[in-house]
């Protein structure tokens, strides 16, 4: 790989010198394998990792970011499950190449692997691809993949996060079964091959900061859902990142992260919305966020699904903070469109005795307005707006929906 990202890169990934043989996927003596304990959601897929250190010795820090040598090489292939029935069947999508390069940043190149299995290209920029995944019932459906350009690399591969994500204390404190058969700390066997200065002390491991996997039962829910904000969203969501002004990184103390309670810069059109707003997911626009896949979705970058367990996990946590129980808000069914003829709406929410409220011109319905008793039959174009309230809990936010009726 050249020394810098305008240097001529190599247009197949056998000729990069990472495999011994690429076609059997086996890869030269010189690369490392690693994992993380919180890996970043890629939609399902399951990631192989290495990195190349050359000589040099990689600057350790037990919280933040660690420094590598000009010529580290990280290499991240996804393979990617296609048949729900067996986890063992997955297809070799990508391999993604970064670089620590010789002025001290970072670039890095994508390459799709070919359908046979032989080798992979070097894309020029991001491409998608619907890939069949064959469901339990046997029906194919398409899952799109995001292939990312090397301009998207730098999105989140930034200077403020160190350009290199993963690889940290709080990541790789956690133990490894190596090809050799021994089983041994990441951040042990690492010391013990010299790439670090200064050298790691055995206290090191006990008294650093280490992020908590999502089933890690001896861990509290509290970690467990910070640990996943960290992977996923720290690397902008940090002083001096994005325009969000939250901290997401776990070294930070709860306290000061800014996560709960904290107020938002953009509502989403939420009445009371905060980053987490504490026993209340609807009003959470971070859980909001990675709840989605839509134009709103959190990381916005090559991610096309949702996480279920990521935001099952979120849920727990928000849902076990004090507070007052939160109506859900209203369900509209049919969904809002286009309809040639009048259409029949229905509004039903799932805590009994809710009073759900709803208004017809698009404004925020309250206790005054309009009270649901029966289904409404819509004549004409409408924006249906309804909210539940019940006493003793907190008022659902407002669920809206379009309906374009006679044309």
């Amino acid at each position: 790989m050249p020394p810098l990202a305008d240097g001529k890169l190599p247009l197949l990934l056998s000729a990069i010198g990472a495999f011994s043989d690429t076609a059997k996927f086996i890869p030269k003596a010189g690369l490392i394998p690693y994992e993380l304990i919180v890996p970043f959601w890629s939609d399902g897929a399951e990631k192989t990792r290495w990195v190349a250190v050359p000589r040099g010795k990689i600057a350790f820090a037990p919280a933040g970011e660690w420094s590598f040598p000009a010529g580290t090489v990280f290499v991240k292939t996804f393979d990617l499950p296609t048949d729900e029935s067996d986890p063992r069947v997955r297809r070799r999508l990508e391999t993604r190449v970064l670089v620590r390069d010789s002025a001290g940043g970072v670039y890095g190149a994508v390459y799709k692997w070919r359908q046979d299995g032989s080798d992979a290209d070097l894309l020029s920029d991001s491409q998608t691809e619907d890939i069949p995944i064959r469901r339990i019932n046997g029906e194919v459906r398409p899952q799109t993949w995001y292939y990312p350009s090397r301009k998207d690399c730098l999105t989140c591969h930034t200077a403020r996060a160190g350009g290199v994500l993963g690889v940290k204390t709080r990541q790789m404190n956690r133990p490894l079964t190596y090809p050799s058969g021994v089983t041994d700390n990441q951040l042990r066997a690492w010391n013990h091959i010299g790439l670090f200065t200064p050298g790691l002390k055995e206290e090191d491991l006990v008294n650093s900061a280490t992020l908590a996997a999502p089933n890690d039962a001896s861990r509290t829910l509290a970690d467990r859902a910070r640990s996943y904000l960290d992977a996923n969203c720290s690397q902008c969501h940090r002083p001096g990142g994005t325009v969000a002004d939250f901290d997401a990184r776990y070294d930070t103390p709860l306290e000061r992260q800014g996560l709960i309670d904290a107020p938002v810069l953009i509502d989403e059109g939420i009445d009371r919305p905060r980053v987490i707003s504490p026993h209340d997911i609807w009003r959470s626009i971070a859980y909001m966020r990675v709840n989605t896949s839509g134009d709103i979705k959190m990381p916005p970058l090559a991610r096309e699904t949702v996480d279920q367990q990521g935001v099952q996990l979120l849920n727990e946590w928000i849902t076990s903070m004090p507070g007052r129980s939160v109506l859900a808000p209203p369900v509209i069914s049919p969904a809002g469109g286009i309809y040639g003829s009048p259409v029949e709406v229905i509004l039903t929410q799932s805590e009994p005795g809710a009073d759900i409220r709803y208004t017809l011109d698009g404004s925020a319905p309250d206790k005054s307005d309009l009270h649901y008793e029966h289904p409404l039959k819509l004549t004409q174009t409408a924006v249906i707006r309804a909210r539940a309230f019940k006493e003793g809990f907190t008022r659902s936010i407002t669920e809206q929906q379009i309906f374009i009726v006679g044309q």
